[in-house]
């Protein structure tokens, strides 16, 4: 596997960035995610008991007497803190293959400077370009997939917690409104 890397050439080191970065924001996000979801997922009495941090400003600003739209900021701000992080996934996503795609190029451009400085190229001259060309764009798509893959199922969950949060904000601000 090292010798994979190695024939990869420089790029690899990026694209191994990226692929550490990506899998350690995909698993904080899914462990963060869980714990929200375990922690709001429960009857809205069971909630109130508990008072989850996530959703002591709401709770605060409802208790506080603010309308729906400064309810809705707080919700939004909330809601902008789970998903901080998430951007990066997105970003890693599309840059692994671009990394890729120029361990392609570099590799190609040093197959053809073999072939532009020698008069009889045999195969195995032109194969370290080959190898560096097809490698990388092997690891940057190996990067790029499962990122891809995690960050749209983590944005869906992240939709999932804001749809709770508002269900939730908006039960709370009924019940004070009708007195309960």
């Amino acid at each position: 596997m090292i010798d994979f890397f190695i024939k990869g050439g420089f790029l690899m080191y990026p694209i191994l960035l990226c692929s550490l970065a990506g899998l350690t924001i995909l698993i904080n996000k899914f462990l963060q995610f869980k714990k929200i979801l375990r922690t709001i997922g429960k009857p809205l009495n069971a909630i109130m008991n508990e008072k989850p941090v996530l959703l002591q400003p709401l709770i605060e600003g409802i208790e506080n007497g603010y309308n729906q739209q400064e309810l809705s900021v707080l919700g939004t701000k909330q809601v902008r803190g789970i998903e901080k992080g998430m951007s990066w996934l997105g970003l890693i996503a599309t840059i692994a293959p671009l990394l890729g795609l120029t361990g392609t190029v570099t590799g190609m451009i040093n197959a053809f400077m073999v072939i532009a400085n020698s008069t009889s190229v045999t195969p195995a001259m032109l194969a370290g370009g080959i190898w560096e060309a097809l490698i990388t764009t092997a690891a940057g798509l190996f990067v790029a997939i499962p990122v891809h893959i995690g960050h749209h199922y983590l944005k869906k969950q992240a939709d999932d917690i804001a749809f709770i949060l508002k269900e939730i904000t908006t039960s709370l601000y009924m019940r004070k409104n009708n007195g309960i």
